[in-house]
């Protein structure tokens, strides 16, 4: 109870601290591939400090929306590949607290990343997330890329046109409308067969990319729109976007598939770890709990990561 409610320490410092160790260890050159989410850690009281009614995603259905009492908690992560493959690991590096009334989850998610890049001016991010977080695009978050889903009825129009000499007037911010994603997918040409690893199996499927605007989303500046279909029909077509136009559409959906390790981090965290279950309710102990449970998780890898027995031996 006191470590955590009332202990002198501070969840920032801490993973300034993890982050210096785990970036250099894992993620040494090139782009740091992170994941971002938020997750519902149940929690039951009347004065649970922090602690307020949200939907459940884990329990809600496209036609049922359910909400359960608890901390909501935005993550992000550091995309790991174990030496065995399969499925990459996520591995907390930051934690926010999200409280009704107070800053949005975009907004803890930009805060976040902004102070990612200020204990690591020298590097750049390739960030995916979720729809709920395609916002992040248009909040010029430095020296990173964002790859999350795009709506299926989304306003799209071509770029803007280049005009070689000044006109009267602002010059145009959009060009002319386009069909929406959903629409653009029925269309019969364009589309390149792909293998592609997700989530450490070797499957074929169809893609569709082009570049274009999403004014709503990302006014600024253009957006890479990819169309991912399952050629067998089995599965339904998946609309993602980044902002990084030298992505391929490979690069793309191997790069959103693999957002899935964060999922896998709260079942461990919250299932393996007991990280909903601490009895602190007071003070700065219930956010303090959640997050350091994300921090051990953490930890635990990096040390298992660094002292695992190779293969040969």
């Amino acid at each position: 109870h006191w470590f955590f409610g009332r202990g002198a320490w501070r969840l920032a410092q801490l993973w300034r601290e993890l982050a210096a160790v785990l970036i250099p260890a894992f993620s040494p050159q090139g782009p740091v591939p992170l994941d971002l989410d938020d997750t519902l850690f149940h929690k039951s009281g009347r004065h649970m400090h922090g602690a307020a009614w949200w939907r459940d995603a884990g329990r809600s259905t496209g036609t049922r929306v359910v909400h359960g009492l608890g901390l909501n908690l935005v993550v992000v992560t550091l995309r790991v590949q174990p030496p065995w493959g399969g499925e990459p690991l996520g591995l907390p590096i930051n934690v926010r607290l999200h409280r009704k009334k107070e800053l949005t989850t975009l907004d803890l998610a930009e805060a976040m990343l902004r102070e990612l890049a200020a204990w690591f001016p020298e590097r750049c991010w390739r960030l995916a997330a979720d729809g709920a977080y395609a916002s992040l695009a248009k909040r010029g978050l430095p020296r990173c890329e964002l790859t999350s889903r795009m709506r299926r009825d989304a306003a799209l129009y071509e770029l803007p046109p280049q005009t070689r000499r000044a006109k009267r007037g602002r010059p145009r911010k959009k060009g002319r409308r386009l069909p929406t994603p959903q629409a653009l997918a029925k269309t019969g040409s364009g589309w390149k067969r792909l293998t592609l690893n997700l989530r450490g199996k070797r499957v074929r499927r169809l893609a569709y990319s082009r570049q274009m605007l999403w004014y709503e989303v990302c006014p600024d500046r253009a957006v890479l729109l990819v169309i991912c279909r399952d050629p067998e029909g089995k599965a339904p077509d998946d609309f993602f976007f980044t902002t990084d136009l030298t992505a391929t559409a490979t690069q793309v959906i191997e790069q959103y598939g693999g957002r899935w390790s964060i999922e896998d981090t709260f079942k461990n965290v919250k299932q393996h770890l007991g990280g909903q279950d601490p009895q602190v309710w007071k003070g700065q102990g219930p956010e303090r709990a959640s997050a350091f449970a994300f921090w051990m998780y953490a930890l635990t890898w990096a040390w298992y990561l660094h002292n695992q027995p190779s293969r040969s031996s």
